[in-house]
């Protein structure tokens, strides 16, 4: 009878241990794995959704890579195959890389984060002296400038341009600001360029070869380049997609930036080796095999991810966030109790994302070779990852974000739809179209020239020749431009500014559609007539 208590005892006590175990398990960071065939089922039916021509995703958990994967073709033409190893423009994914050069040499003493421009670029000028003078190192990697969104990126986009740096530098005082000094976010693509050249001047070698040398070959990521350029072996590229006009179309000709250097967006990689630069920032700035090495300390990556610049917290019920901002290169905010850490890039046709839950250890990264659905297709995929993880219920992402994808693509084409139908049917009898003819000028993008081609009227600029097409009488004073660039939606308004006598005198500027990409900032133009 004494044997036979003591033996239920013993079995009261291994199932009492099994379920504090069992608890233990359910409530620490031991989330379930989602199945491969599962991710592959959720990118499919996203990429028949949003019309995607390829993609490439991987995940890691838990210092792991458990997914690498290609879906699609890396071109519509010639139907080859994505892979893991697919090489995609990441864009502005790029910026974090830009921000873990500069820990580097923040690591090594060669700078400080607080350490002002003009010490390294004396002829760095801002719109202010004060601003000038106190512009530090992490004022140009936080958007916090006080200039207007996308200040000064048709310098760099579309390519084609021939802006240099000594050009970017001397932009901003031009610029009139929008927000006070360090008080208000709007991206900038400009200030990271500015960033790029410091890390030259301090090192005395490129961003791209500085990124190669002391990011990418220490992380073994064997197909990552800091521009198209530098890849010599292009057979494994992704090309560009667009399905603006209704159907999937190739994006010809080249994409990237103009050359200045690629601290803002120049880099292209694939998932397999981005998902080995998600860990070395989840594992603190450590990699290698037994963790032995060090890219950045962990110092310096908590810099990176330490809130620099305050947004606005979006409240959902669904994630119930409480901060967010922008780091050093990287996008922060919280769900559901947990950080989160992210970026995404756009360059026309080709779209990137990478997420890090780094309280449960989990990354993200989705390259995708098609815009309008592409970026739909990335908060799809990854929200639905997440999502199982953080054991929230399936929410539909798919569904829900194609509603919304219809739902954008429809007003802005409602929108261009009548703007065109009104240059159709305006009445342009009254126009005397040599009053609108000459050379105008703006002090950051230099010159524009209006003049007739083949009886039309035409715009082209001389520093961006990309940028050139007819201009159709809209009304009032105004004139729509129909860019012969049309890899991304950019058409425009050119409204002119008239003297006592009718002559045109300025142009100011603006997109038609509302859903104009924010780097074509046709708003911060101000030109000037300076020549019949």
């Amino acid at each position: 009878m004494k044997l036979f208590f003591l033996m239920s005892l013993y079995e009261i006590r291994q199932k009492s241990f099994l379920l504090v175990l069992l608890i233990f398990l359910v409530s620490s960071n031991a989330y379930p794995q989602i199945p491969s065939k599962q991710i592959d089922k959720l990118v499919e039916n996203a990429m028949e959704k949003f019309t995607v021509a390829g993609v490439a995703i991987a995940v890691v958990k838990d210092g792991k890579v458990i997914h690498k994967r290609g879906y699609g073709v890396r071109s519509i033409k010639s139907k080859q195959r994505v892979n893991e190893r697919t090489q995609f423009a990441i864009a502005s994914n790029s910026k974090a890389f830009t921000t873990a050069a500069l820990a580097i040499l923040v690591d090594e003493g060669k700078l400080s984060w607080n350490d002002k421009v003009v010490d390294y670029i004396p002829e760095f000028k801002m719109y202010d002296d004060y601003v000038t003078q106190n512009f530090n190192i992490k004022d140009l990697l936080t958007h916090r400038s006080g200039l207007g969104l996308g200040a000064g990126d048709l310098m760099i986009f579309p390519s084609g341009s021939d802006f240099t740096l000594k050009d970017v530098l001397s932009s901003f005082q031009y610029f009139e600001p929008q927000s006070a000094f360090r008080t208000k976010y709007d991206y900038d693509n400009l200030l990271y360029l500015v960033s790029g050249d410091i890390i030259a001047r301090i090192t005395g070698k490129t961003w791209e070869d500085f990124v190669k040398t002391r990011i990418f070959d220490p992380l073994k990521m064997k197909n990552t380049y800091g521009s198209l350029a530098e890849m010599k072996d292009k057979r494994n590229l992704a090309f560009p997609h667009s399905t603006e006009r209704g159907s999937i179309k190739m994006i010809e000709g080249n994409i990237e930036m103009a050359r200045i250097n690629g601290a803002a967006g120049g880099i292209y990689s694939s998932v397999e080796d981005l998902s080995l630069w998600m860990l070395a920032h989840l594992n603190k700035g450590k990699y290698g095999s037994d963790l032995d090495e060090e890219l950045f300390s962990e110092a310096n990556q908590r810099e990176m991810w330490k809130i620099q610049t305050v947004m606005n917290a979006n409240r959902s019920p669904r994630y119930n966030s409480h901060f967010k901002g922008y780091g050093l290169g990287w996008h922060l905010t919280d769900i559901n109790g947990k950080m989160k850490v992210s970026h995404g890039g756009v360059l026309p046709g080709m779209l990137s994302s990478t997420t890090m839950i780094p309280d449960i250890n989990l990354g993200v990264v989705i390259l995708t070779n098609t815009q309008e659905g592409g970026s739909y297709l990335h908060r799809a995929v990854t929200n639905s990852i997440v999502d199982s993880y953080l054991k929230l219920d399936d929410y539909g992402w798919t569904d829900t974000l194609y509603v919304a994808l219809n739902k954008w693509l429809n007003k802005g084409e409602s929108v261009s739809a009548e703007v065109w139908e009104t240059v159709k049917s305006a009445n342009s009898d009254h126009i005397n179209i040599s009053d609108y003819i000459g050379v105008y000028e703006d002090n950051w993008f230099g010159k524009v020239e209006i003049f007739m081609k083949s009886n039309q009227l035409w715009i082209k600029s001389h520093r961006s020749p990309i940028l050139n097409g007819p201009m159709s009488y809209y009304k009032a004073n105004a004139f729509a431009i129909k860019w012969e660039y049309q890899a991304m939606n950019a058409d425009a308004f050119a409204i002119f500014t008239l003297d006592e006598e009718g002559k045109a005198q300025s142009i100011k500027m603006k997109g038609i559609s509302p859903n104009i990409d924010f780097s074509f900032d046709f708003q911060d133009l101000n030109l000037q007539r300076i020549k019949d």
